[in-house]
């Protein structure tokens, strides 16, 4: 529907956006297709000559007197050029020479014999016309749609019907006046038709003007430099042959112009006033093609075009000029019109299908390779062919109607995985159908051997805080407390097992490996731990004096998997670690730890993450194990180091240990693990002691 729904509203665009859309296309064609372009076999050169800044400060304010573009006419002239073409319209009489001064003058105080002085004083008019007559040089007229007028044109032969069925077309036009219009041996248009966004992106090379057949500056330069004496137009297929030039014309005899560097613009360009001043070697204009403009912006030919917002009028002549010797003429093939949403239509189809297939990532790459293609294509078509073929039309529908698709295509995959996570929820906890959903192949769920890190919570004297509070107070305590606890226990790694009144169960590397598990279910702990501590002092914690978190952790081999009725399934896991993680629990209470964690978690960490509780017998044991748990964060190191020192000669001198731990509990007496410790030393070396 997207696509349709694109197709349709570019074929029924208003006619400036689309050719707007479509040059804008043909811009990053035609900037792209040089390397292609075909070399110039021709030796005619092409010279501008350009009134620039500095030729403005040295030779005086524009406009200037003709006088001076009479000199600067002759300068080019004595290098012998093969033709010379002016960009500048001359429409009125020159007002500025002494000649000119001498019949104002003699007219406004009634005096005729000043008047009279006027032929034997210089005139501009006479000295330019002087300049041009038997030289080829072609002067510059405008078109002027109010102004009914006719122009002498060139010699136009045609064979066959005129190819021409959108030519400008108007009733006038403003040229030289009546004395340099006779000396110049053509007449070229200087108007320049403007696009859709007011770039200069084509030049004509005829137009009607009172329905007389008129050449372009560009084409009556090219006819005069070649020494052809008319034009011949062709139909079939539609040109114009300027001399030994063939030219392509298409339906409204517009060159479509390619851009042109920067740098060849310098090399072929010079500055008026120093040809003026002959400080260029006259072998640079000799049987050149010369143009003289001007870049200046007092001379008001500055156009915007689709490379440079200030090009000069004269090097967009120059630009075409270039193009009509090299015989380039870019144009889009008449079967365009249904090519371009054809193509639209084939890659917009080719987005659908790769939208809706494949992934995004390999979605975008396949339809982005298809859409380099095409653009090489359009390059080539170009450089090679002179052929214009929109790219970015298609380029806009394809991104659209991928995008569309693709987006479809993951509501549709979002919404069929939320609806097998709702059903997975209802057998498995949440935390393993969100893995199954994010990585499908890593998960086991039929059952398996692997070694797991189990961790269990519990809440001290709950029975008394639920004695205490109320249902509702109760409900919503340990409802923030569950988020909380689960909360931290994921974000380390973990998946909550389940939730058993006030206890917790969660295994680490279940259901899917999990690197250091052991030390990442302890740093789990210590989280848990720190962050029960602040929620115990807030509200509604604090109202119904909720309990501290008491927590065991172990490390073991278990079996993992579903278990339970066809109904109700459940992922968990059995085996010794599991239940001796249970009783480390409830270790915490003989010990006056927070943390209790066994030998086969203690010994997979870093050792000095955790600190020695001694040995103790575990219900289900028949001997002892050691315990161990977190260091306090507030021991000092040189306290800790005194403990491990007492601990290490627990095993063959365990009077002496209980005798160093229990000097320690003077610098932390509220260190209630190592004062249980001590009591349990104290213990046995009485029961030892007894035995003997």
């Amino acid at each position: 529907m997207t696509l349709l729904v694109f197709l349709a509203v570019v074929l029924l665009l208003p006619s400036n956006i689309g050719e707007q859309l479509r040059d804008s296309a043909f811009d990053l064609v035609l900037a792209n297709d040089w390397p292609l372009r075909r070399p110039v076999t021709s030796d005619q050169k092409v010279v501008v000559i350009d009134i620039d800044r500095a030729s403005i400060d040295a030779l005086g304010a524009w406009p200037w007197p003709r006088a001076t573009m009479a000199q600067l006419v002759e300068a080019v002239v004595n290098a012998r050029p093969a033709a010379i073409a002016i960009d500048v319209l001359f429409s009125e009489p020159d007002d500025r020479s002494p000649a000119a001064l001498a019949r104002r003058l003699g007219s406004a105080i009634g005096q005729p014999e000043i008047s009279k002085l006027a032929s034997t004083l210089p005139d501009g008019d006479k000295l330019l016309a002087q300049a041009i007559d038997g030289v080829p040089v072609v002067l510059g007229f405008v078109l002027d749609p109010d102004r009914e007028s006719a122009l002498s044109g060139p010699s136009i032969v045609s064979r066959g019907s005129l190819p021409f069925d959108e030519l400008w077309q108007v009733v006038g036009a403003v040229g030289p006046t009546p004395a340099l219009a006779a000396a110049a041996r053509g007449l070229g248009v200087l108007s320049l038709p403007g696009s859709s966004d007011g770039a200069i992106r084509q030049v004509p090379v005829f137009v009607s003007v009172g329905g007389v057949l008129m050449p372009g500056l560009a084409a009556e330069a090219l006819r005069l430099a070649t020494g052809a004496s008319s034009y011949l137009i062709e139909s079939a297929p539609p040109s114009v042959v300027v001399g030994n030039h063939r030219v392509a014309l298409s339906r409204n005899a517009f060159l479509r112009l390619a851009p042109t560097s920067l740098r060849h613009r310098t090399r072929r360009t010079f500055s008026a006033v120093e040809v003026l001043k002959g400080r260029i070697d006259q072998g640079q204009l000799r049987h050149a093609l010369v143009l003289l403009g001007g870049s200046a912006p007092e001379l008001g030919g500055l156009r915007k075009t689709s490379a440079d917002p200030l090009t000069p009028s004269v090097q967009i002549q120059a630009d075409a000029v270039e193009q009509m010797i090299a015989g380039r003429a870019p144009s889009a093939p008449t079967s365009a019109p249904i090519a371009e949403p054809l193509t639209s239509l084939s890659i917009g189809a080719l987005a659908v299908v790769l939208g809706a297939i494949l992934s995004p990532a390999i979605g975008s790459s396949i339809l982005g390779g298809a859409i380099v293609l095409l653009w090489i294509t359009a390059i080539v078509a170009s450089g090679l062919t002179d052929r214009l073929v929109d790219p970015l039309t298609p380029t806009i529908a394809a991104s659209l109607v991928f995008a569309v698709t693709a987006g479809t295509a993951y509501s549709v995959t979002r919404r069929r995985e939320a609806l097998i996570h709702h059903r997975l929820e209802q057998h498995l906890a949440p935390a393993v159908v969100r893995r199954i959903v994010e990585q499908p192949n890593l998960v086991k769920l039929s059952g398996e051997r692997r070694e797991v890190t189990s961790l269990f919570t519990d809440i001290e004297r709950f029975t008394a805080t639920m004695h205490r509070a109320g249902p509702e107070e109760l409900v919503e305590t340990l409802d923030q407390y569950f988020e909380g606890v689960a909360g931290i226990v994921i974000s380390h790694g973990g998946m909550v097992d389940k939730i058993v009144g006030d206890g917790m169960h969660a295994l680490f590397n279940a259901p899917i490996d999990l690197q250091n598990h052991p030390q990442r279910a302890i740093e789990c702990a210590i989280a848990i731990r720190a962050w029960s501590e602040s929620f115990r002092r807030r509200d509604p914690a604090a109202a119904i004096r909720l309990g501290g978190t008491r927590i065991g952790i172990e490390t073991g081999p278990a079996v993992v998997g579903d278990v339970g009725i066809q109904s109700k399934l459940d992922y968990t896991a059995h085996g010794d670690a599991v239940n001796m993680a249970a009783r480390l629990e409830a270790c915490n209470k003989e010990l006056g730890s927070a943390i209790c964690v066994g030998p086969g978690a203690a010994e997979q960490c870093n050792a000095v993450l955790l600190r020695p509780l001694g040995q103790l017998t575990v219900r289900g044991r028949n001997e002892s194990i050691s315990v161990f748990e977190p260091w306090p964060e507030d021991a000092p190191l040189a306290w800790r180091e005194a403990y491990l020192k007492a601990c290490a000669i627990l095993t063959f001198d365990p009077a002496r240990a209980a005798v160093l731990l229990h000097k320690l509990i003077a610098e932390r007496p509220a260190d209630l693990a190592i004062r249980r410790f001590v009591e349990r030393l104290s213990s046995m070396c009485e029961s030892n002691q007894s035995s003997e």
